[in-house]
């Protein structure tokens, strides 16, 4: 589409809006009238005015949408924060108006190939270390999507040549139509937004649809131990390639007598020994192997893969070694934004440890996650609007060492005064950060700076 002489309505205000709007003005070379909408009441005119990149002008709405605004809009670069079956995002489309996101307004106007990975759990360290695979053979890659970097901000610098490595979520993926991957990945799928999506039906859907206009000649990289993504090998466009750290497989990457192995249609071979690995836990097993097999499939030699990959180490926030304070050990896994991600946090522990859990409720249930303690969780300290909800549960399975507190400063105290010499601590909330924190990467690095506060 062109941009010129069109009125493209933006709705919401943070990075994806603000980033949506510099390439806006870019490919429209100036000449796009740029709209932006934020429902917050709160917000005043002059607060979205200060986030405008310089020489960047825009009419801006807040708190309801103008209907003669809407009459005049031609296109909607929807930010993902903002849930889609809203009825006045509804009464957009029924008038005939586009509603893209801001994913697929980069990939309309981005060039070269593209790796795109989605599923609950895993996906940021896998994009990380996915595109840092890509970087190192070629030289020419981009990290993009829900890491951090909006796909908006470098769709512009992108090249024939060049590679984009894109981590995208379930919000994202719901307002993508011609987005297509050369290689894509769905890691796994486990509840989660339950809140946004409703059902867990229509949530698996959209987590699908990351293959939909992918071609017989493309490929889908996905978990043979997920019945899930299992499942979708037998229905989707592009050619499945499995992964596995449970069972050999004749056609994929899997783990066996902890090596990785590659089998794709010749003699299996053996990649590397997971000793080699400087990540820590079996979550990021499955991780590397996703990574391998996607980079893989995009030409780059084994040796070159497996290169990147014994130098390569955890990524802020998931299962994080922070610090040793008194002989206690210090992990930051704010990422663990659900139930399933806080199970991989647990499990990545081998000594006795104490668990700081709870946020914000996305209608997750949490018993797997009790279950998952396994006699190493000594306290459980709990914060957040699901404190209560997530107590009551551990209570049900037994678990009665239970710690509420009001702040995650004070978390922090109380787990160095319960810890001895030789546990650990760890953040893994098991919920989104919302209400308390902007996002889980403020969470984190609170929680680091609280624990660098400790005495020694």
């Amino acid at each position: 589409m062109d941009l010129r002489e069109k009125n493209i309505l933006i709705v919401g205000t943070g990075i994806s809006g603000i980033s949506a709007a510099r390439l806006v003005a870019r490919v429209s070379e100036g000449r796009a009238e740029i709209i932006f909408f934020d429902s917050n009441k709160k917000l005043s005119v002059a607060d979205v005015q200060k986030k405008l990149p310089d020489g960047i002008g825009a009419e801006i709405h807040t708190g309801i949408l103008p209907e003669e605004v809407a009459g005049r809009t031609d296109l909607v670069i929807l930010s993902p924060g903002v849930p889609v079956d809203s009825e006045w995002i509804q009464a957009l489309r029924d008038r005939g108006i586009p509603v893209w996101g801001e994913v697929e307004l980069a990939y309309r106007f981005a060039k070269g190939r593209l790796i795109a990975i989605t599923g609950t759990n895993g996906k940021t360290t896998t994009t990380a270390l996915t595109g840092q695979i890509m970087q190192d053979y070629m030289g020419e890659a981009f990290v993009v999507g829900n890491i951090g970097i909006p796909y908006t901000d470098i769709a512009c610098d992108t090249t024939e040549k060049s590679v984009t490595v894109a981590e995208i979520s379930s919000f994202q993926l719901e307002t993508t139509y011609d987005f297509t991957p050369d290689v894509s990945a769905i890691l796994n799928i486990t509840p989660d937004h339950l809140d946004r999506h409703h059902t867990m039906e229509n949530y698996v859907a959209i987590k699908k649809s990351i293959v939909k206009n992918q071609k017989k000649d493309s490929r889908c990289i996905l978990n043979y131990d997920d019945t899930y993504t299992r499942a979708f090998g037998t229905s989707i466009p592009a050619r499945p390639f499995y992964f596995s750290s449970s069972g050999k497989l004749e056609n994929g990457i899997y783990l066996e007598e902890d090596a990785i192995w590659l089998a794709d249609g010749n003699e299996p071979v053996k990649v590397m020994h997971i000793q080699e690995m400087k990540l820590l836990g079996r979550h990021n097993v499955e991780n590397v192997m996703a990574a391998i097999a996607m980079t893989y499939s995009m030409g780059v030699p084994l040796k070159n893969i497996v290169d990147t990959v014994k130098e390569f180490k955890a990524v802020e926030h998931r299962i994080e070694y922070v610090a040793t304070k008194r002989g206690v050990d210090y992990y930051n896994d704010s990422k663990g934004t659900n139930p399933d991600a806080a199970i991989k946090g647990i499990q990545a522990m081998n000594r006795p440890t104490i668990l700081i859990g709870g946020g914000y409720d996305k209608d997750s249930e949490y018993d797997e996650w009790i279950r998952a303690f396994d006699g190493k969780v000594k306290w459980l300290v709990l914060l957040g609007q699901t404190r209560d909800k997530i107590a009551q549960c551990a209570r049900k399975y037994g678990f009665y060492n239970i710690l509420m507190v009001d702040s995650l400063e004070e978390a922090v105290e109380i787990c160095a005064a319960k810890a001895v010499e030789g546990d650990a601590v760890l953040l893994s909330p098991a919920c989104a950060s919302w209400g308390m924190f902007p996002n889980y990467e403020v969470r984190g690095t609170l929680f680091k700076q609280y624990v660098a506060n400790l005495e020694e």
